[in-house]
């Protein structure tokens, strides 16, 4: 196994402390509003959330942030925009935490001067930068961080929507696999993308954020 592999299997392994466990990104409120009620109003949820919503900002960040870590140069202007650009306080703090906790392990274990200027950006470090500099820093292709980003960023999802609908595990798997050549697809966009075109058109899914800030019981943090 070569070491670029390795390392994004640990980073985005559900075992690595960065608490994504905690979060659904509004999933929670969709179920209650009763926008998801089973496997395929998940998906086609998921879907929008991915192509039109924060998967594919994510990627679009991480890219830019990978290649900055890549030429050395400032890391604040990107840390600072995808900070800036979380739609609601929960978003913020649940890119935020994941961010730094990220940040604080992969220091701790696998060290690399692109992480330490990070750390001294002076601003919250959001989940995707904080990927996407770890990644340039050793030297991983970012075609290979990215799809594996997304493809992390949707089974988190979707494991919260099976704990809150609830599904059944194959269900889960099965959203997986329909979402394989999406997850593909996004990635190269958010690839090609300038930071000129990065924006979101999910609008109910900020909502659902939005809304889940002040729902009466919450088993997630955002």
């Amino acid at each position: 196994m070569d070491a670029a592999l390795y390392r994004l299997m640990a980073w985005l392994s559900p075992s690595f402390p960065v608490g994504a466990f905690s979060y659904s990104s509004g999933i929670e409120w969709a179920v209650e509003a009763g926008d998801i009620a089973d496997a395929a109003t998940l998906r086609d949820w998921l879907v929008v959330m991915l192509v039109d919503g924060a998967g594919f900002c994510d990627g679009v960040l991480l890219a830019h942030a990978y290649h900055a870590g890549h030429a050395g140069t400032d890391l604040g202007p990107i840390a600072e925009l995808a900070a800036a650009l979380a739609p609601t306080s929960e978003r913020f703090l649940e890119t935020t935490a994941q961010g730094g906790a990220f940040v604080d392990t992969a220091r701790a274990s696998w060290p690399c001067a692109a992480l330490d200027r990070l750390s001294q950006c002076g601003c919250p470090i959001a989940y995707p930068v904080a990927v996407g500099v770890a990644a340039a820093g050793h030297g991983i292709p970012l075609e290979r961080a990215l799809a594996a980003y997304l493809q992390a960023l949707l089974a988190n999802w979707t494991s919260a929507g099976i704990r809150l609908v609830p599904l059944g595990q194959t269900d889960g798997q099965r959203i997986l696999a329909a979402l394989e050549s999406t997850v593909a697809a996004t990635a190269e966009r958010a690839l090609a993308a300038s930071l000129d075109g990065l924006g979101s058109s999910a609008f109910r899914a900020d909502l659902a954020s939005a809304r889940h800030e002040t729902q009466y019981t919450r088993l997630f943090r955002s």
